[in-house]
């Protein structure tokens, strides 16, 4: 199942959720402003995120510059304390499946989230006969 973790007026949150509408992904979406991310859910994002808290922590927010905060200094229960209580140093849209990681809406690399047989099937048997071949154009790349 992917996970998108989302805020209100977040243009990127619109962008990927309209296209998980659009391929017909199902998702879970979860407002980090209205939904409390447990202590595992953070460690889980720290952890699937590649280069941890800077892929997923924008240093450049608010609370961190008035706080001049080194999140750097923290422990990993120090860090997730304080996004639980700062939810708005988090980048957004946050997109996570069982094998996909991904900050931010990237026309480019959004289409990890297609799971891999159905790209297989688009790239080898979608002709333009197919009564889907529009839709499969994304797929392809030709889209």
């Amino acid at each position: 199942m992917i996970v998108v973790y989302t805020s209100p007026g977040c243009a990127s949150c619109r962008k990927v959720k309209q296209w998980l509408k659009d391929h017909n992904l199902e998702y879970i979406e979860k407002n980090i402003f209205k939904t409390l991310l447990n202590d595992n859910e953070i460690r889980h994002l720290l952890i699937r995120s590649e280069n941890g808290s800077d892929d997923i922590i924008s240093k450049r927010s608010k609370v961190i510059q008035e706080s001049r905060i080194d999140i750097d200094s923290m422990t990993t229960d120090q860090l997730i304390q304080f996004i639980k209580q700062n939810p708005s140093v988090l980048k957004r849209p946050i997109i996570i499946s069982e094998t996909n990681f991904q900050v931010g809406y990237d026309e480019e690399e959004i289409g990890i989230f297609i799971p891999a047989e159905l790209r297989r099937i688009a790239d080898n048997t979608c002709g333009q006969e197919c009564p889907s071949y529009r839709m499969c154009a994304s797929v392809r790349k030709e889209g």
